[in-house]
Order: C-alpha cells, then structure tokens, then sequence
C-alpha cells in the first residue's frame, strides 16, 4: 500500500496540470494545503518560520526548494540565488544552516559547472560561518554526490556535510568512508521511489539498516543527525545511546517542518537537540508530493483541499 501510494504521489509532482492548480493555491492563505509543510516561496516567509522554530527552542536549516534545472541559465540563476539568500539569513541573525540539491546547481547539464557552483556557494558561505547540508537525491545521483562531495573535502571545503538514506544497502559502507574522513553526516530513511535492485523495499529491512547505521555514526561519527518521524526509530537511538553514555550533545535529531510537531516539542523537553527542516522557495510541488506519498492517507486530504480552495 505505502509503494502504491509513493507511485501516486511521484505521478502527481510530474503533473503540470496538478502544479499549475497547486501553485495557484497551495500556499494561497496561512490555511491553505501546503503551509503546513512548506514556509512560503520567499527568503523572507523562510527566516519567518525559522524564528518561530528558534524561539521554541530548537536548531533549523534553511531548505531552499528546487531540483532538476535543465540549463546552465538555470544552475547559474539558483546558484546566485543562493548566495542571496545567505546574505539575508546572516543579515537576519538566524541560524546559519541551508541545504541544497546538486541537480539544482546543474549536476544533470554539467558536472564541472555544478562543482563550480558549489564551489561558489561554500566560498560565499564561508564569511558568514554557514553550515551547508548536501542533500541526497535518487540513486541514480549517489555516487556522483559523494564524488563531488570528497572532491571538494580534500579541497580543504569543511563547511559542508552529507546526507545518507537507510533503504539503499550500499549506504554502511558510505557512512564508514564518511566517518573516517570526519564528515557530518544526516541519516534518513530515504523518500524516493527506487528500483527493487538498488533500494530495500520493506518496512523492516530499511529499518534494520537505520539503525544499525545509527549505531555507528553515534560511536563513530563527527556530530550526526538522526532524521526520523518514527518514533520506534528514536526510541532505539535513545536507548543505544544511553546504554553507550553517549551524551546528546554528541548528535542531534532532525525533522521535517510541520511533521510531528509533538514530538518535536517532547524530544526538545527532554533535553535532546532538534533540529528542523525548513522548505520555501517557488519549486516547492515536488518536495509536497513527497511528503504527501508518505502516507496513504494523504490522497484523500489534497485532493478535498484543493478542490475546496479552488471553489472558495
């Protein structure tokens, strides 16, 4: 049922009749559809909502949205985007994390030109003291992201940080190679819908592999981030870390904007770092449908909300 639902979801983000009408309302009102999980399109809707997370106590990075450019215009254009954007964020006093997609940097149209644009956002970010999280596409961008990454970390780049998904079994042997160069590394269980030959494809098996992950990058990693809504997911790396003495100010726990705002709270009482993921930008339809696809019960709630926002 949940891989039905992803392959619905994955349909719908490639709709351009579903983004055209999404787009129209989806962040139309406070209320409307995808404020729940999107900040606004704006740099300016972004450090909104990371003030709000900042005063409730928890860490947030700043998801700048978008994927897939099919020009070296384009890379050019959401490069020099970003380096506005940490402008802003300093200017602002907020936190000073952002995350970003290679193929939105050109990885898809030119590999040398994505390096260099990369290259130019580290350098901008450099100044300010900005952390940037290289986020992990499809697996068909896997080796190349890593490639690119430690091209840059023997470079002497060490403001950058990578993300690792739980339902590709090559992903141990990547966060032992992580681990050794001193990398930080943020853990998910992956959102992609992946071909039976490179990805687990059971609830148990991306499980098992999350946290025997976890394990590791807990003893031997450089801070990581344990991103997970699953509460059986952090009860165990709680309990790992407890039965280790492993301190919570060795790592971190991470969540999406608008998802579990329960337990966001909770792990913050408790003393546990939490830091969110905040999305804004205009490409934000495909990271929604994401969301959405995972879980079933989703397809029901955008479809009534968009019809009841268009007719309103």
């Amino acid at each position: 049922m949940v891989s039905v639902s992803k392959g619905i979801f994955h349909a719908l983000a490639a709709s351009k009749g579903m983004k055209s009408l999404a787009s129209r309302y989806g962040l139309r009102t406070e209320r409307s559809l995808a404020r729940r999980f999107v900040a606004g399109e704006s740099v300016a809707d972004g450090i909104a909502a990371a003030r709000r997370i900042e005063a409730a106590g928890m860490s947030q990075t700043l998801d700048f949205l978008g994927e897939g450019v099919v020009t070296m215009a384009e890379a050019d254009r959401a490069t020099r985007a970003y380096l506005a954007t940490i402008n802003e964020i300093a200017a602002a006093h907020v936190g000073r994390n952002l995350s970003l997609k290679l193929t939105q940097l050109g990885l898809t149209v030119d590999r040398a030109t994505c390096v260099d644009n990369l290259r130019r956002i580290l350098d901008g970010a450099t100044p300010h003291d900005f952390f940037v999280r290289i986020d992990m596409e499809d697996s068909r961008y896997t080796q190349v992201t890593f490639d690119i990454f430690e091209t840059l970390w023997q470079q002497g780049y060490r403001n950058a940080g990578m993300v690792v998904q739980s339902y590709l079994p090559r992903t141990l042997a990547d966060v032992r190679r992580m681990n050794a160069l001193g990398a930080r590394v943020r853990l998910v269980k992956g959102a992609y819908r992946e071909p039976r030959r490179v990805a687990y494809r059971s609830k148990a098996q991306v499980d098992a592999a999350f946290i025997e992950i976890m394990r590791v990058l807990l003893t031997e990693g450089t801070f990581p981030a344990i991103a997970t809504h699953d509460p059986a997911m952090l009860d165990a790396t709680r309990a790992f870390a407890r039965e280790r003495n492993i301190g919570p100010e060795r790592y971190e726990f991470q969540m999406l904007y608008g998802v579990r705002r329960d337990l966001q709270a909770q792990l913050t009482a408790q003393g546990h770092g939490m830091r969110v993921y905040i999305p804004f930008g205009q490409e934000w339809f495909p990271y929604f449908m994401r969301r959405l696809g995972e879980r079933p019960a989703n397809v029901g709630f955008v479809v009534r909300s968009l019809l009841r926002e268009s007719s309103g």
